[in-house]
């Protein structure tokens, strides 16, 4: 029996996804949720081996709560906002349903997956690097604090520093570790707000008073 997570804030577009898997016996919904945050406990209670994912929700997005789950299951997007699907099929997700979706879709989209391989589609490494961040997710970071998850704006960031398979994001609160690559906050941090000064450090410019030129040796 696999089991199943439905993971959206619409009850109408969940109750449509729980009628549509009635149909498949081998299938166990064993959790719905109406946020992200939901999403995350639900995910590491129960380890699904496939979600039913939307991608606008409140609080958290579906890509926000992907990048906490150390080891996610197979995804398959629900939404009604199509500029999504590029991005979806880049984090390796294994498939993207367009809200309304009729049951013929949603079938198809189930039997893909029951036919993949385990290593194809939703590999999490892949799926957690290559998920873009939206305008929206890239004013903030979400992390893990111990059992919370807190959202942390851009603008209280100091400073960024690379720490081994880590980044470890500075505030004024304190420190806080992120499952990421420097390379990848490069990439979806404002670059008018966030300079790189060092491998190992991004900067949030406008908490820069002084620069100090290092002259090597001497000269």
């Amino acid at each position: 029996m696999k089991k199943v997570i439905i993971i959206d804030d619409e009850p109408l577009a969940r109750s449509i996804v729980t009628e549509y898997l009635a149909d498949f016996p081998d299938i166990q919904l064993v959790q719905e949720c109406n946020d992200g945050f939901e999403g995350v406990k639900a995910i590491q209670h129960h380890h699904p081996d496939l979600i039913f994912l939307d991608i606008q929700m409140p609080k958290i997005n579906g890509f926000e709560m992907l990048e906490l789950i150390e080891h996610p299951p197979a995804v398959i997007f629900t939404t009604a906002f199509d500029e999504y699907a590029m991005r979806a099929f880049e984090s390796h997700a294994v498939d993207y349903l367009l809200k309304p979706f009729s049951k013929d879709r949603f079938e198809k989209a189930v039997k893909k997956w029951s036919e993949q391989h385990p290593s194809q589609g939703s590999a999490p490494a892949e799926l957690l690097e290559t998920a873009a961040m939206s305008p929206s997710q890239s004013q903030r970071i979400v992390v893990k604090n111990g059992a919370k998850i807190k959202i942390i704006p851009a603008h209280e960031v100091l400073f960024l520093e690379a720490a081994d398979d880590y980044v470890k994001v500075h505030t004024r609160e304190g420190s806080f570790l992120k499952n990421k690559t420097m390379a990848y906050f490069e990439k979806v941090l404002d670059a008018q707000q966030f300079a790189r000064s060092h491998r190992s450090y991004i900067v949030n410019v406008q908490y820069i008073t002084r620069l100090d030129q290092y002259e090597k040796d001497g000269h």
